[in-house]
């Protein structure tokens, strides 16, 4: 005749974090170490600890309530599927988790006196409690939006971003200050050679060439010198015609 019976343990989780992970393939495989497929909608097929159990989900209420339908190997055709009733309730040190387990074979003790807590309940707290400070169950909750001045004020540069930008302002400013001075050095030189064309020229305006001074001089000497040489001149040709004047007569 089928009987039912009651168990309780806490598990080191919150509510949630229980319901989602008893409803999850991966996590209720890796929880009690055997291959488990399950499902969070209400009506699909479930099954677990490599198809020694199957049965239905019957009823879900998330973080609070799982219902199933369960059958082992080991019951008798005669025997209609067991009902699994999982109620969960948060307390401090993690979550109550009571389980009712009705219209079970009378000759199938070995659940009540063991199956549950060797199977389920030790491996569930050894599983959640090597998970403690991680977050297995997103929070519905969105986060806050950040602050009107966050958002329009551009985020500082980082140190690093700062000084390579002041790099490259100065490797970028070297080559304006190196045409600068390409472009300087040859006015610069300009004006030199300018002042210098200046000053050779005042000097030329202001002392004559000396072959001119001396061509001068040169031509007012031949000035003063010629009426001589023209007197000069005709005395020699007039003491020449003397002279072959007096040698007719003696003949």
């Amino acid at each position: 005749m089928p009987y039912s019976y009651t168990l309780s343990t806490v598990i080191p989780a919150s509510p949630a974090e229980i319901y989602q992970a008893w409803l999850d393939s991966i996590i209720h495989s890796e929880m009690t170490g055997g291959e488990a497929n399950m499902s969070d909608e209400v009506g699909a097929d479930v099954s677990a600890w490599d198809g020694y159990i199957t049965g239905r989900n019957l009823e879900l209420v998330p973080g609070e309530r799982i219902v199933q339908s369960w059958r082992t190997t080991e019951f008798d055709d005669a025997y209609e599927d067991s009902i699994v009733t999982i109620l969960l309730r948060e307390t401090d040190d993690g979550a109550l988790l009571t389980l009712e387990h009705s219209k079970v074979p009378d000759a199938q003790r070995s659940y009540e006196e063991g199956g549950w807590q060797s199977n389920y309940f030790e491996p569930m707290i050894a599983y959640f409690a090597g998970l403690r400070g991680q977050v297995l169950v997103e929070p519905d909750a969105e986060p806050a939006p950040l602050p009107e001045s966050a958002t329009s004020a551009p985020a500082p540069a980082p140190r690093s971003a700062r000084s390579a930008g002041r790099r490259r302002q100065a490797s970028a400013g070297a080559p304006r200050r190196a045409a600068s001075a390409r472009k300087a050095k040859p006015v610069a030189t300009t004006k030199k050679k300018a002042t210098a064309r200046a000053a050779k020229a005042g000097k030329k305006a202001s002392a004559p060439p000396a072959k001119k001074t001396a061509k001068k001089s040169q031509a007012k000497a031949s000035a003063k010198n010629s009426p001589k040489r023209g007197r000069a001149k005709k005395a020699a040709l007039a003491s020449s015609s003397r002279r072959k004047s007096a040698r007719g007569r003696r003949r």
